[in-house]
């Protein structure tokens, strides 16, 4: 099939070109060039979604069978194109997350759980988002999403990941806990061994996207591994075994780390304490054909994926996540007197 891909050169929009291609579709992708490189193979458009003139050189000859919307931030912007390629694409799927909701992390959530307000006309430039709270950033999804139903006419998925990880992963979450593992000694690990997680491997959640594409499957999903489907223990031991480190897991609980204000989410990445962090419903999602691998395969091909290429490229969220090595040195001295 012909397939357009927003975006495409970092992260969940590279690895779905990587996956639609090897899977013989014919895929396009727009985007400024400025963030990766192009997947060897398709066709790359240069062009700023804000930019109309940028939009109209790319639909000028050109139609497609499936768009996917991996870099729509703001409600105006992502409106006009999907305005644009309405008639001159079938299906469209919109990359959303589950930050829509004002209840989560603090509560369970599923679909038909509230989400923030905001107009599909709402201005903006995509460049203001690294100063965006996370409740801006969060309703601005919630507009794409209305902008994206109310402008395309055609088939329209919207998919709301939770915490994406796996190869490519360039927040630095799984990353960062890989790359401390393996440099040994003791390490802080948070909370309990056996609190449930529930990412999503990132190669899972673009399979899905297609997935929805091929069996013009439509609606609203939450994109997350089952509720139980791995603990922070098992996160943690998989990374110990595919670097063969001798590190040494300490389990400091949360209430000794919140006193001394760790940064959660960041500062300790994927630690996190209100009760709804890891309880978000993809139920609907599983019944519609998601399937999740393993934790331990998710760490293996990511470590593999880190130490072959070199690591993901720079992103300014990187610098946010992981606890220096005195911060936790210091840490650990407190809980060993406490």
């Amino acid at each position: 099939m012909r397939l357009l891909v927003l975006g495409g050169t970092r992260f969940v929009g590279r690895a779905l070109v990587e996956q639609a291609a090897a899977l013989g579709h014919q895929v396009t992708t727009f985007n400024r060039g400025r963030t990766g490189q192009d997947v060897p193979g398709v066709e790359a458009v240069r062009g700023d979604r804000e930019n109309a003139a940028d939009l109209h050189a790319l639909v000028t000859g050109r139609e497609w069978d499936w768009v996917v919307d991996t870099s729509g931030y703001v409600p105006q912007v992502v409106g006009n194109v999907a305005r644009l390629l309405s008639g001159r694409a079938g299906a469209y799927v919109f990359l959303s997350t589950v930050s829509v909701y004002p209840d989560w992390p603090a509560e369970p959530v599923d679909e038909a759980s509230e989400t923030y307000e905001c107009s599909p006309d709402m201005p903006g430039t995509a460049e203001d988002e690294a100063n965006w709270t996370a409740a801006q950033y969060g309703a601005y999804k919630v507009g794409c999403e209305r902008a994206v139903q109310e402008a395309f006419k055609g088939q329209v998925t919207i998919l709301r990941p939770g915490v994406i990880l796996g190869p490519l992963e360039n927040v630095g979450r799984l990353t960062w806990w890989l790359t401390r593992i393996a440099r040994g000694g003791r390490v802080l690990a948070p909370g309990a061994a056996g609190k449930p997680i529930q990412p999503i491997d990132i190669r899972d959640l673009t399979a899905f996207t297609l997935s929805c594409l091929e069996k013009e499957i439509t609606g609203t999903f939450n994109i997350t591994a089952p509720k139980g489907h791995a603990t922070f223990g098992e996160l943690l031991d998989a990374c110990r075994a595919v670097t063969g480190s001798d590190a040494e897991l300490t389990w400091v609980n949360d209430e000794f780390l919140v006193v001394r204000k760790v940064r959660q989410w960041t500062e300790i990445p994927l630690w996190r304490t209100p009760p709804g962090t890891w309880t978000v419903d993809s139920a609907k999602a599983t019944a519609a054909g998601l399937t999740c691998r393993p934790i331990e395969e998710t760490v293996r091909d990511t470590y593999a994926w880190l130490t072959e290429s070199g690591g993901p490229l720079a992103y300014d969220r990187q610098a946010h996540h992981g606890l220096s090595p005195e911060r936790e040195r210091e840490l650990l001295q407190l809980w060993d007197r406490r």
